[in-house]
């Protein structure tokens, strides 16, 4: 009678072992991005976002400065409450959080204090996957944030840096966006993504940043804004059109490695996002790249 209570209480164990399990493996993965303005992680990481968000994962955007030099005409707080009111738009399209920080647009440093504020971001998140710029990049606040990022990368599991915020038991995967320069070092794609199915997101993005796109940003100017129905329908699709083949150049450029991911099907792709794993963070292998992209096998 004993022998067979504890056999029946073995099959249960395991029973409910093999439940756990699956649940266990569908727990929603925890996403933190860190661009220097409102627009870079939008234009870098909206398709894989959407894509991840769509299927119950947590996504953060946390633009580092306000943007509020990001215009030709205006600046100063009112460019960066409009700025701000932007990425909440195109959050809503994605389905995702986001956060501006109130520094500086073209003054962002990497300095003690705002390593702390990007440790205490990733911690609070708990993140399992944390994206930003190549420390080498044309803009002082994009290397700002990638340095700033690189340099939390290990400090996020030390328990007496910043000890006001529980550190992570696991370092995350680092991972850099896509860019063209080429020192010190070019950008590596070590995976890419299809965003194909979510294009349509990726360039209402786009449309929703007006002060960025639209109007021309900090490097624009009246000519970018017409005053007639004719030129401003014009003017949005030049503006889509524009972004959409700088979306399919990055597929064009690493067709070979989205064969790796996609097998045949990659000849078909016409649009991707493309990441850099960082040295710092921890070292995915294939398996677990696809666990953290559970989306390969779709387009």
């Amino acid at each position: 009678m004993r022998k067979s209570a504890v056999l029946i209480l073995g099959l249960l164990l395991c029973a409910l072992a093999a439940v756990a399990a699956p649940a266990a493996a569908q727990q929603p993965l925890r996403i933190i991005a860190f661009g220097a303005h409102p627009d870079d992680n939008e234009l870098r990481l909206a398709g894989t976002a959407a894509k991840w968000a769509a299927l119950g994962h947590q996504v953060k955007f946390v633009s580092v400065t306000n943007g509020d030099i990001g215009h030709w005409r205006e600046a100063g707080g009112p460019l960066a409450r409009r700025r701000t009111a932007e990425v909440q738009e195109t959050a809503k399209i994605l389905g995702i959080t986001a956060q501006v920080l109130d520094l500086h647009d073209g003054e962002l440093e990497p300095t003690l204090e705002n390593r702390r504020t990007i440790v205490r971001l990733i911690r609070d998140w708990k993140a399992d996957i944390v994206l930003g710029h190549r420390p080498n990049d044309y803009h002082p606040d994009h290397r700002a944030v990638g340095q700033l990022v690189q340099d939390a990368s290990y400090m996020v599991t030390v328990p007496f840096f910043c000890p006001d915020t529980p550190p992570l038991a696991r370092n995350p995967v680092f991972l850099s966006y896509e860019d063209d320069f080429t020192r010190p070092n070019p950008f590596r794609a070590d995976i890419i993504v299809s965003v194909d199915d979510v294009l349509d997101k990726k360039l209402a993005v786009v449309e929703a940043l007006p002060s960025q796109f639209y109007e021309g940003g900090a490097n624009g100017g009246p000519q970018f804004v017409p005053s007639d129905e004719a030129g401003k329908a014009k003017r949005r699709n030049d503006v889509r059109e524009s972004f959409k083949r700088s979306f399919v150049a990055t597929a064009t450029q690493y067709r070979d490695k989205l064969r790796e991911y996609y097998g045949p099907a990659a000849d078909k792709i016409q649009a991707a996002e493309a990441f850099e794993i960082s040295e710092y963070g921890r070292r995915p292998n294939a398996e677990e790249i696809r666990r953290l992209f559970p989306f390969y096998g779709t387009r």
